[in-house]
């Protein structure tokens, strides 16, 4: 299922959405659940980037908050310290600040409890509910059954609770090697809930951990810190994705044994998008096969990536609001994405000239040496945006694209003998054309007349083209990537057995222009800052950019040029 929306109109600036997790709220307000508030968390595992599925997660989790007056917490899942790192909680930090949400003082980590968990633990071996075990990863495996068969007990199930919680300690003291020995809760291994037969809540794992250092040997499971990591924070709603779904018996079983805070986990359906891929092993194959440059590849729906890009958070924001939250899969038009990016740059982005594909021409009658400033507005949607002045003079740097020697009925750009006008500037009728041996054209000559200074005439003679220019005098050479959609199919992973995924990537993910030619007003941006280019799209200066030569990002075309290639079937 495609979930589209013909006229989106909301910003996230309302009251927000009705749906079943808000819902679900305010019965448990109504009902006296959340006496001291609503509360919700993030819990990342600091084992990768962010990426634009992430987002919606933050966007729900932090949004519902907001809107309920809780908080919420970012809470990271830290308890696998061979996949983990420093620089993943960095860079999740960093982007979730950059989507506009912050905590407070409520940076949380699961090792922030690994004591208070292994005392937990401990009580429920002295309960009769956890055992260890010494069967190996693989026989408890083979042990586990399936869903049309019962699990096999282990042969250490009815391990006496003193002898299980002296193992337990010893297992923390380092005593055994990995592997050797796991702590197990003890629940019913015919469930039919898989996750309910003896889960591992332990196992031993000797590896430094990015804050606990060498501190701790054994490491708890993810269902054994998470809910109980809720419960401690006394978060009343753990909202997770729908592959938690069945995990959810097991999260309630925990807190019902111990008689803690009974955090309630309610699933939702995950972000989906279409000519994407989220998946970490899969953006993970794309990186380290050189598909990409890197993790903040403009290309990657890694929030690094779309910011380098220059991807505003505020469309984000927007667009997941838009999409709500379902209680099944769908997979969203990514042109719907592409919509609120246009939307929000349209209203903030300067204007600027930038010539792409350049083309010579010369003003035959225009003063040489002479260069004049023409005022251009710099945002028609934001008068407060004031002004500036462009740079004109007699030779100019227009876009190949828009002259023809020999055009079709319906081209109206410049053509021997044909009148337009150049923005902000003059009119300008095309005298000659120049070309090289190849019979390649090289240069344009023209006339310009004075009487139109700033694209009107007195007489009020009409043209049917305007055409965005640079001064060659004055222009600021750069760089210039232009950037797609990554896949050609909507769903890339949707292959035959005998297909590669691989094989569905836009061989035109990127177009490099290394000579193009831009308004000097441009050499003030900073990185990460975007602007319009007139007529060709919404662009932002790259960190590869040095003082000497600019590089520009295209974030989005101006127009969805892949609705047209769609409608015809290409």
């Amino acid at each position: 299922m495609t979930a589209t929306t013909d006229s989106p109109v909301a910003d996230d600036t309302d009251d927000g959405p009705n749906d079943f997790l808000r819902d679900a709220i305010n019965t448990d307000m109504a009902d006296g659940r959340t006496s001291n508030g609503v509360v919700t968390r993030f819990p990342p595992e600091p084992n990768a980037y962010l990426h634009v599925g992430h987002a919606k997660a933050i966007c729900v989790n932090f949004g519902i908050a907001e809107q309920f007056g809780g908080r919420c917490n970012l809470r990271f899942d830290d308890t696998n310290p061979v996949r983990e790192e420093q620089e993943y909680v960095d860079s999740m930090i960093e982007d979730i600040r950059w989507l506009g949400f912050d905590w407070g003082e409520r940076e949380l980590y699961a090792s922030d409890y690994f004591e208070q968990l292994f005392d937990w633990a401990c009580e429920l071996i002295n309960k009769g509910l956890a055992y260890v075990d010494d069967q190996s990863a693989d026989q408890i495996r083979a042990t586990r059954g399936s869903l049309t068969e019962p699990g096999q007990n282990s042969p250490h199930r009815d391990r006496a609770a003193e002898e299980s919680l002296d193992l337990f300690k010893r297992m923390r003291a380092g005593e055994f090697a990995d592997g050797e020995k796991v702590l197990r809760a003890k629940i019913d291994m015919a469930a039919p809930n898989v996750n309910l037969r003896d889960p591992v809540m332990y196992r031993i794992l000797r590896a430094t951990h990015h804050r606990t250092a060498d501190e701790w040997c054994i490491y708890p499971m993810y269902d054994w810190a998470h809910g109980q990591g809720d419960s401690i924070e006394g978060v009343t709603h753990s909202l997770c994705t729908l592959e938690f779904e069945d995990h959810r018996p097991l999260y309630d079983w925990y807190i019902e044994q111990l008689g803690i805070f009974p955090s309630r986990q309610i699933e939702y359906a995950r972000g989906n998008i279409t000519y994407t891929v989220t998946s970490k092993r899969r953006l993970l194959q794309l990186v380290e096969k050189g598909l990409v440059s890197n993790w903040d590849d403009p290309r990657l729906p890694t929030l690094q990536g779309m910011r380098r890009r220059g991807v505003p958070p505020e469309a984000i924001r927007r667009f997941w609001r838009e999409v709500g939250v379902a209680k099944r899969e769908n997979n969203v038009e990514v042109s719907l994405l592409e919509y609120y990016m246009r939307d929000h740059l349209n209203k903030v982005a300067p204007r600027f000239m930038g010539v792409l594909n350049p083309l010579k021409v010369v003003i035959e009658n225009y003063p040489e040496g002479d260069v004049e400033h023409l005022e251009g507005v710099n945002n028609p949607e934001d008068p407060s945006a004031g002004t500036r002045q462009i740079p004109f003079g007699r030779e100019l740097w227009i876009e190949r694209d828009d002259f023809m020697e020999d055009p079709p009925k319906k081209f109206f750009r410049l053509a021997p003998g044909r009148e337009v006008r150049l923005r902000y500037a003059y009119f300008i009728t095309c005298t000659q054309v120049v070309k090289d041996e190849s019979g390649q054209i090289v240069e344009i000559r023209c006339t310009y007349d004075p009487a139109t200074k700033g694209g009107d005439s007195p007489d009020g003679r009409k043209v049917k083209a305007t055409l965005h220019w640079v001064a060659a005098s004055t222009a600021l050479q750069a760089q210039v990537r232009l950037y797609d959609r990554l896949f050609t199919v909507e769903n890339p992973t949707d292959v035959a057995d005998d297909e590669d995924w691989l094989d569905n990537l836009n061989p035109d993910s990127l177009q490099t222009l290394e000579t193009c030619y831009l308004e000097p007003a441009l050499a003030e941006l900073k990185v990460g800052e975007g602007c319009q280019f007139e007529r060709l799209g919404y662009f932002c200066v790259d960190p590869d950019s040095t003082s000497q030569r600019l590089v520009f990002n295209r974030t989005v075309a101006l127009r969805d040029a892949w609705s047209k290639v769609k409608k015809k079937g290409g």
